[in-house]
């Protein structure tokens, strides 16, 4: 049975966290059907005419996980949060490319409220997943990468049980090892937040995450909000 949860000293340091946690079973997966693809351009679209000339940084947002990254000692402006890089990619770009159903969803999802989301394959995941300081003896293996590498000690990732790291410097990359494919069923997908009012943008978030895989992807969904004092995730 999949779980998620944060260590009490993540959550000492960050008491700010708010992580939405969706676990979805029977998905469909693979390439992204037309209406969704359609869906997704769209939505791109409006991010970009929302957006105009602001800076990222200036989102309060991503300035939270800028903060929260210098905390736990990355430069945000060299290491960007996954929300920062997709929105970077579409206004440097003006389009992020498709990958998978499951992914897109997450994309999407993910530019609307500019709040990174994180799609895992549950397959690969050994026991609980858990968002605490790395010491540095995890293995991490990157996309497109062959050979495992470290992280950083006192850096923020994700780690299972077998001391396997699925995301790096929190919700910056995650593992090949766990990346939502086209085969994928079965999806760990998480929201985080920091800013003042991430609850109840999490929240909303989350509630179109659901709604999303409802009528593109099916399935069936067990959902949490998690903080302080909710750290965990174990559904029934």
């Amino acid at each position: 049975m999949v779980r998620f949860r944060y260590t009490p000293e993540v959550l000492a340091r960050f008491s700010g966290t708010r992580g939405g946690v969706l676990w979805a079973r029977g998905v469909t997966g693979g390439p992204t059907p037309a209406e969704l693809a359609a869906a997704f351009a769209a939505e791109q679209r409006a991010v970009l005419a929302r957006l105009g000339d602001t800076p990222l940084a200036e989102l309060p947002t991503l300035a939270a996980w800028r903060q929260v990254f210098r905390r736990f000692g990355v430069n945000p402006t060299q290491v960007r949060s996954a929300a920062e890089a997709l929105l970077r990619r579409l206004t440097k770009q003006g389009e992020i490319p498709s990958l998978n159903r499951l992914v897109d969803l997450g994309n999407l999802v993910s530019i609307r409220h500019a709040l990174p989301v994180a799609v895992i394959d549950t397959r690969g995941v050994a026991g609980a997943l858990t968002v605490g300081f790395a010491t540095g003896e995890e293995r991490f293996t990157e996309l497109g990468a062959e050979a495992p590498v470290h992280p950083e000690p006192g850096e923020v990732i994700f780690a299972d049980d077998a001391g396997v790291v699925h995301a790096r410097r929190w919700c910056w990359r995650q593992s090949a090892r766990s990346a939502a494919v086209e085969a994928s069923t079965e999806v760990l997908i998480t929201v985080e937040g920091h800013h003042p009012g991430a609850e109840a943008a999490v929240a909303t978030a989350m509630a179109d995450l659901a709604a999303l895989l409802g009528k593109f992807a099916g399935g069936r969904c067990e959902a949490a909000l998690l903080s302080p004092s909710h750290p965990e995730f174990a559904p029934s």
